[in-house]
């Protein structure tokens, strides 16, 4: 496999957990896209303000090529966890435009560097804070499907809706009735399973 082939491949599961992710939001009410879904707060929107602050580190700072415009909730000082959440001063459009040029400046530097290019990771330990490219943009691509997954329960909790892409839910067929069985039928186990232990 050549460099560029890599490359190639790499882009497509980028890019594929990137659009699953934003296709989350699509549809939904400004309420619904932020609020708090489970006891640690997370919410559709403030994944990805995440994932952008995430894209715009590893494949941008990291490789001395930052994006040039402040991100105030990465800000020494800033609130613990400011990046999982948008302020009601965050508009969808500016989290999603944010995440779209971070995808444009992580392709750029994807693009401009050889893959064992080694960058310097500012919030790692000295000594232990030298990455390359190719590893960089593994953990991009793995910290943007864990959250496309969070997105993805997160969304079925709101309307049912799931899956990647909304013409490829990768679930079964099956009508409400359906699911409520099988549904059924899992819990029905668990408990067996409960009281045989």
């Amino acid at each position: 496999m050549t460099a560029t082939d890599t490359k190639a491949d790499l882009h497509f599961y980028l890019q594929s957990a990137r659009d699953a992710l934003l296709w989350k939001l699509d549809g939904l009410s400004e309420y619904d896209i932020r609020r708090p879904l489970t006891p640690t707060g997370t919410n559709l929107l403030g994944l990805v303000k995440h994932v952008a602050s995430v894209e715009l580190g590893y494949l941008g700072d990291v490789f001395g090529r930052p994006l040039g415009e402040p991100l105030p909730w990465l800000d020494e000082g800033a609130e613990i966890n400011a990046d999982m959440w948008a302020t009601a001063d965050e508009s969808r459009e500016f989290v999603v435009d944010l995440y779209r040029r971070a995808w444009a400046h992580a392709d750029a530097t994807i693009d401009a560097l050889p893959l064992d290019t080694v960058g310097r990771v500012p919030w790692w330990s000295d000594g232990k804070d030298e990455v390359t490219l190719h590893h960089a943009v593994v953990r991009v691509i793995a910290d943007t499907q864990r959250h496309a997954g969070h997105a993805d329960i997160l969304r079925e909790l709101i309307d049912g809706a799931v899956g990647m892409r909304q013409d490829n839910t990768g679930v079964p067929p099956g009508d409400s009735a359906w699911w409520e069985d099988y549904r059924a039928r899992l819990e029905r186990a668990a408990r067996e399973a409960d009281e045989g232990a």
